[in-house]
């Protein structure tokens, strides 16, 4: 069985369960949809009429949030599950949303050009070449859109397990081939999928190749002083799991322009 059937699988096992990861949308949090998806300020005042990729963001939130807000959205996801709670958001709310079951390094789906924004919540770990993904968001997004995205940081998944002293043991290795191996630490795996550790150079640096210039970068805080040793929160007073960045897609034309400048300096 491939990797993204495995994950396929998983995903709409999860969906199936109710996990943390398929909590739509409140009522509450729809009263105020922009300041729900952006406490940081890297959204628009409005979204009225800009059309929206979520990617690998199904389940009944961003989607849904991002509708109400007025824009033109379109999920993606890998899991017909997850998309499957968004249907039935947007049905309940009356909401237009079109979901698409695709893989995020496969979007052939849709047309070039087309985003405004593209926003993706952490999932990239469950791809092995990001080169593809990058490439693909670049493809749909129309010059000046603005790409939001999280990842798992690599060091984050190198960590293997904790000791006698509880502390956290980084057991695999940087420059990891393949799929992550099962681990005994599994505070930010899901169960069931396969993941891939993707270093700085391709999370950071592929995407600037691929044609965006990053604006903002954070390090989510899951950290809790108060957690007990074995804890998500306490093992994230140790290692940050998470990064956040936004970019922006450079016009076509500079794009090229600097691309060739590059070709014809020498080394």
């Amino acid at each position: 069985m491939s990797f993204l059937k495995r994950n396929e699988r998983a995903w709409d096992q999860l969906a199936a369960e109710r996990s943390q990861f398929t909590r739509v949308a409140t009522d509450e949090e729809c009263a105020a949809p922009l300041q729900t998806l952006d406490s940081r300020g890297w959204l628009p005042e409005s979204v009225e009429g800009l059309r929206v990729l979520c990617l690998a963001s199904g389940g009944g939130w961003q989607a849904v949030l991002y509708a109400i807000a007025g824009a033109e959205v379109t999920v993606v996801d890998l899991s017909n599950q997850m998309l499957q709670l968004d249907r039935q958001e947007a049905d309940r709310r009356h909401l237009q949303i079109k979901t698409v079951q695709a893989s995020m390094d496969d979007l052939s789906q849709l047309d070039d050009d087309q985003f405004d924004i593209v926003h993706q919540p952490v999932s990239t770990c469950y791809i092995s070449d990001l080169k593809k993904v990058y490439s693909e968001i670049s493809r749909v997004s129309r010059s000046g859109a603005i790409y939001i995205s999280q990842h798992k940081q690599p060091t984050s998944l190198q960590i293997s397990h904790r000791d006698e002293r509880d502390r956290y043991v980084i057991g695999l290795e940087y420059y990891q081939m393949g799929p992550l191996p099962v681990v005994e630490d599994k505070s930010y795996r899901e169960q069931g999928a396969t993941e891939f550790l993707h270093r700085w150079e391709e999370l950071v640096g592929e995407l600037c190749r691929s044609g965006f210039v990053i604006e903002d970068l954070r390090e989510p805080c899951r950290a809790d002083y108060n957690a007990p040793a074995g804890h998500f929160r306490h093992r994230g007073r140790y290692v940050a799991p998470y990064v956040r960045i936004k970019a922006r897609r450079l016009p076509r034309e500079i794009e090229t322009h600097s691309t060739t400048r590059q070709l014809w300096t020498p080394d």
